[in-house]
């Protein structure tokens, strides 16, 4: 058996990638332009049910462009979950509204319906699921609360390329939807985002936000930023479009060996409704889990993450948005989880290593 390292995230650029950023250099064309153009269409038909959709420079900014062309600033609140990263309730903040904590539900890690009604105030202005670890939160129920308190669903579909919910695809459901193009994520540009927009001029004044506030240069409309995407980065997005489908496949093969042959942990379950792409697999082990990472990667040279160990709430950056905050749920997943390799480069010995090592840990109580 092979004893190399086993990576948590190992990001795949062939040679297709390189070719198309050389053919972006030649033209000396660089910053945004045509190619990123072609990057907004192209995802869009693939991944964004045909909206229209906005390239920026990161997920963050396309959950934070998303949040300012939908109105929101100020003395609003928008209800999102605890258990994510940092970016989800960083970009409510920075609009200056006020990011308002939910639980999750326990199987799939995404905020719990039930939850999200209890938080709502006359403040509420939208709610922003996590499609988390690749696995769509309940947009029927969600949209449901939505329609019955007359409030806005914006996603963040940052790790969930092409997961869908009763066929149709997260990042169509709400006003917005945010992608990230991290290099860890299911498909990347190095590093990128986008905005799968409700509507024509949702998407216009995301334009504005992201490129100083202006669609025609010097006539600024709103006060914005610098966060647009490069032709450098589209090209490496545009190639690898072409490729996510099939790396998807492979992920969702290799969860489905991991789950059949996984004993004494708690593997990730599917929800009838939902398709999940596996940007994480993540199981929970109850007793000592940081032992238990140690353990894999040490014994075994298997790599793991802990996604995430410190709920937002308790983050010295937001604490003050939810001072005394309970969510048991949130603590208990971040006292056990544990994301597996599962990314397309595993071959079967791979994955064979890390079900012998998680066997034998589980199995000796580590």
């Amino acid at each position: 058996m092979s004893k190399d390292f086993i990576p948590a995230a190992k990001p795949i650029i062939g040679v297709e990638e390189r070719r198309a950023v050389d053919e972006v250099l030649q033209t000396g064309m660089l910053a945004q332009g045509s190619v990123v153009a072609d990057f907004e269409s192209e995802f869009s038909g693939l991944l964004g049910g045909g909206r229209p959709t906005v390239a920026v420079n990161s997920g963050t900014s396309a959950l934070l462009c998303g949040l300012l062309a939908a109105g929101i600033g100020s003395g609003d609140e928008v209800i999102v979950p605890s258990f994510t990263f940092a970016a989800t309730a960083n970009s409510v903040a920075l609009t200056g509204a006020t990011p308002v904590f939910a639980d999750i539900e326990g199987d799939y890690f995404c905020l719990d319906p039930n939850a999200v009604e209890a938080a709502i105030t006359p403040k509420t202005k939208g709610i922003l699921p996590v499609h988390l670890y690749g696995h769509p939160a309940n947009m029927t129920a969600l949209g449901e609360i939505a329609v019955k308190h007359d409030l806005k669903i914006f996603e963040d579909a940052c790790q969930a390329h092409g997961a869908t919910w009763n066929g149709a695809q997260v990042g169509t459901f709400g006003t917005f939807g945010a992608f990230s193009l991290y290099p860890t994520k299911n498909m990347t540009s190095g590093e990128g985002g986008m905005i799968t927009c409700e509507t024509d001029e949702l998407a216009r004044v995301a334009r504005l936000f992201r490129n100083q506030g202006m669609e025609k240069q010097y006539q600024n409309e709103v006060v914005g930023f610098n966060l647009r995407m490069t032709n450098i980065h589209a090209a490496i997005g545009r190639e690898q479009l072409k490729k996510v489908g099939g790396w998807t496949k492979r992920r969702q093969e290799n969860a489905a060996f991991l789950s059949a042959n996984l004993k004494g942990v708690k593997v990730p379950p599917i929800a009838p409704e939902a398709t999940h792409v596996f940007h994480q697999y993540t199981i929970r082990v109850p007793e000592d889990r940081d032992g238990f990472v140690a353990a894999l990667k040490d014994e075994y040279q298997v790599g793991s993450g802990v996604y995430y160990p410190i709920p937002n709430h308790r983050l010295p950056s937001l604490t003050h948005f939810a001072p005394g905050l309970d969510l048991p749920a949130t603590e208990a997943a971040a006292r056990e989880v544990i994301s597996l390799p599962v990314h397309p480069s595993l071959d079967q010995e791979d994955l064979e290593r890390i079900v012998e090592a998680v066997n034998r840990l589980a199995g000796a109580g580590a």
